[in-house]
């Protein structure tokens, strides 16, 4: 009987700067994570590319010649690209979607259950999240200075603008999943099951962290409501 042909895999880290790569730092872990993976999956590795930059920038992937070489071996191969964490290749949506295009297969090794939309709505929901948090904070050292308040204090203004600010972000949150929702609702999956896949996929509930029962009650309420902020009445 001919052998038991064995999938190939390409590995991919990356590391931040040079002194990260020659440190180890997050390396030795990015790989104990594939090699790990890649023994339960049953997978035969047959190459391995490390990236040293930043991944800023909307054209990242044109940024990681590395990466290039591993889509462009994964291609020749017929291999999947492997990497240990979705949020060590990119936060970016743009580079998410480009490397979608890219015509290689995929997985992360900390969520292989994951398909393509799921890991799509991940990036969406991270660089979200990270543009939320940079907004918010600009939005209120702004709001301080122009009112000459001082940081810390908090009058029945401060507290109402507050208020209405995290309705908002609230809202906004549930709108951006609304999609996802659906997706959940014409599959008929229960709030329990969807409570588990919110999870699995690895996106973070509106405080961070995983979902609970409750904050995905919260979530459909919020999205079938005719007035969002009615119901926003409720803590997440």
């Amino acid at each position: 009987m001919p052998p038991e042909t064995r999938h190939a895999a390409v590995a991919y880290y990356r590391v931040s700067t040079t002194g990260q790569e020659q440190s180890g730092l997050g390396l030795d872990a990015q790989r104990e994570a594939v090699a790990r993976y890649l023994k339960g999956a049953g997978w035969e590795l047959v190459d391995a590319f490390t990236e040293t930059e930043t991944g800023k920038g909307s054209n990242a992937l044109a940024k990681r010649p590395q990466l290039r070489a591993a889509l462009e071996l994964c291609k020749r191969r017929g291999a999947t690209l492997v990497i240990a964490k979705l949020d060590r290749l990119a936060r970016n949506v743009n580079f998410i979607s480009g490397l979608l295009e890219a015509g290689c297969d995929f997985v992360a090794a900390d969520m292989p259950q994951a398909n393509k939309v799921m890991i799509q709505m991940h990036a969406v929901m991270a660089e979200w999240e990270r543009d939320q948090i940079s907004q918010r904070t600009k939005d209120a050292l702004a709001a301080s200075k122009a009112s000459g308040t001082k940081l810390g204090t908090a009058g029945p203004a401060n507290l109402r603008r507050n208020i209405e600010e995290r309705r908002d972000a609230a809202n906004d949150f549930a709108a951006k999943l609304a999609g996802v929702v659906e997706g959940f609702q014409a599959r008929g999956l229960s709030q329990r099951r969807m409570v588990a896949e919110l999870n699995t996929v690895g996106i973070k509930a509106p405080r961070g962290g995983a979902w609970s029962l409750r904050q995905v009650q919260h979530l459909l309420a919020r999205l079938k409501a005719d007035e969002p902020g009615e119901a926003a009445r409720g803590s997440w």
